[in-house]
């Protein structure tokens, strides 16, 4: 009986992923007017179209070493074409729907745990991943906000008037951790919850993907902009990370709405609005649109094949 409800769920859990598949997907195109990203795509070159795709591929795949490393972390191993599917469906969902604590995270529980890795061992690779992606962040965010800052819109509302306050913040943050990684070896206790910090070694593993990670998100968009822009790589990274970063922390899936808002503030006055948004659409249909495609046909497939060794049994 116990084996029949978990093969139920399962199956129930897979038509509850492709649901939202579907609806993310849906909601992507119901944004927009067709004919207006028609339009769109066709006002960017092939050869960015190609570089953003690339860009893309390159992004997914540092991604998969968000895995890898929470195995290593929690002294597990896994065959790596397993961590790499589940990392890739899982981050396809969680970038595109948001809320990855819970479309993430249910992700990897229904793969790893078909794969002998228990609950715990799990719940623990998943905060490790999700603390790695904000590592980046603070890292990358922190050198370009102090070393070159930009100003902050005024209709952000944030109590500073640059960016530079934020660089000093994450910054000091990474060398917290970097500081308690070397220095704490006795796991701490909080809200019941056993936290251990990782050694030196995975802390700057953690550190150099995430920061790749992002890195990589930001040149999709930068090679999707128009070509004759005068923004410099350097200089529009800051600008997409002050914007992820307010999409990120407002939750809404795939910072739709907020993400976009906030580039068109800072760039609207070099880039015209309508090259900045034709170009903001394909970034992502490129980065989000495919991933959750492919994701989606991997999902369906994986189902398929585990109906047929079900019904084998």
């Amino acid at each position: 009986m116990s084996k029949k409800l978990q093969i139920n769920f399962s199956s129930l859990f897979g038509l509850l992923l492709l649901a939202l598949s579907v609806w993310a997907i849906a909601n992507e195109l119901h944004e927009y007017n067709y004919h207006d990203i028609l339009a769109a795509i066709a006002a960017i070159s092939p050869q960015s179209l190609v570089w953003a795709i690339v860009l893309t591929a390159f992004g997914y795949l540092i991604m998969v070493g968000y895995d890898i490393l929470g195995f290593a972390y929690i002294h597990r191993s896994l065959n790596w074409r397993k961590i790499a599917l589940t990392n890739f469906i899982s981050s396809s969902f969680s970038n595109t729907i948001g809320f990855a604590l819970l479309t993430g995270s249910a992700i990897r529980y229904r793969f790893y745990s078909r794969w002998q890795v228990s609950p715990i061992a799990i719940a623990q690779i998943i905060a490790f991943v999700n603390f790695t992606f904000w590592l980046g962040m603070f890292t990358v965010a922190g050198l370009i906000f102090l070393i070159h800052p930009l100003n902050i819109p005024t209709q952000l509302h944030l109590p500073f008037t640059t960016v530079r306050p934020l660089g000093v913040i994450f910054l000091g943050l990474i060398l917290i951790y970097l500081i308690s990684s070397f220095t704490i070896k006795q796991p701490l206790i909080i809200r019941a919850h056993e936290f251990r910090f990782p050694g030196l070694p995975i802390s700057f593993m953690q550190i150099i993907i995430s920061s790749l990670d992002w890195m990589f998100a930001a040149a999709v968009l930068y090679a999707l902009l128009p070509n004759n822009t005068a923004l410099s790589y350097l200089d529009f990274l800051g600008i997409y990370l002050l914007a992820m970063f307010a999409g990120v922390v407002s939750n809404v899936p795939g910072g739709l709405g907020v993400f976009e808002t906030v580039i068109l503030l800072i760039i609207s006055r070099q880039i015209s609005a309508a090259a900045v948004l034709g170009s903001m659409l394909a970034y992502r249909g490129v980065y989000y649109f495919l991933p959750l495609l492919l994701a989606t046909c991997l999902l369906i497939l994986d189902e398929i094949i585990g109906n047929r060794k079900q019904k084998a049994e």
